[in-house]
């Protein structure tokens, strides 16, 4: 019998400790908020207006096809100067709700290519034809921490 009682004082030692470990993993000073894309184009030089007349027209009913669908809280495009010839002028910059709205992207992808281009595979022309406008830096994908 006089075992039990040191058994019990473990026992509620170890809750405690999980309790108290588990309620200062919970003390950050910051919550994660939504993701952001940052997309880095070049455009090609006389053809920035023309790329520019894509981003208004395709790209755009890319994003509100994603906001429609919930996954997109907002998207702007950012002109840059850039300092060489490696450098982007134009930053496209997207706002996901969070992590999961990435899930499954290419199948989103390919279903709002459908549905505006006709096709995957005249998306996939259209990307390529591109190529002749502007050059694809590359992408930076970041998550938001907001301070509470």
């Amino acid at each position: 019998m006089s075992i039990k009682h040191p058994l019990a004082a473990c026992a509620a030692l170890v809750v405690f400790a999980c309790t108290s470990l588990a309620a200062s993993a919970d003390d950050h000073a910051y919550t994660e908020g939504p993701i952001v894309n940052v997309g880095k184009i070049r455009t090609v030089d006389g053809h920035f207006d023309d790329y520019m007349n894509w981003l208004d027209t395709t790209w755009k009913a890319e994003q509100e096809a994603g906001k429609k669908a919930g996954d997109i809280l907002s998207y702007e495009i950012i002109s840059v100067e850039p300092r060489t010839p490696d450098d982007p002028d134009l930053l496209l910059v997207v706002t996901y709700k969070n992590w999961a709205a990435l899930d499954g992207g290419l199948a989103k992808a390919d279903a709002i290519a459908k549905q505006l281009e006709g096709s995957v595979a005249s998306a996939n022309k259209a990307q390529a034809d591109r190529a002749k406008i502007r050059r694809v830096l590359g992408s930076e994908t970041m998550q938001v921490l907001n301070l509470k």
